[in-house]
């Protein structure tokens, strides 16, 4: 499983749904596409949300990743990640 970050902004239409009902559907959603919660944060400043996921392929990222657009209007950018020591055991070969 890859881990993914999903950074959201939202729009003035998607601020009038805040619901604990939309962050569950939400959650639905990942899941229904592979992924996994991790963890889901709200954040000051240029973004407003990040969710922590995980996903087998980068695939099932991104439709989740737009899947989770279209349902609550909030605009998603997805950025996969790795931990630091496997960055580190990777950058030895460069």
């Amino acid at each position: 499983m890859t881990t993914f970050f999903m950074f959201g902004k939202y729009s003035v239409e998607s601020l009038k749904k805040i619901s604990g009902k939309r962050t569950q559907s939400a959650v639905n959603l990942i899941k229904k596409f592979g992924g996994k919660t991790e963890g889901m944060y709200a954040l000051l400043g240029k973004t407003d949300l990040v969710f922590i996921t995980t996903f087998p392929r980068i695939e099932q990222a991104m439709k989740a990743s737009v899947g989770l657009s279209k349902l609550t209007g909030i605009s998603f950018t997805t950025s996969p990640a790795l931990p630091i020591k496997e960055f580190d055991k990777i950058m030895t070969k460069v």
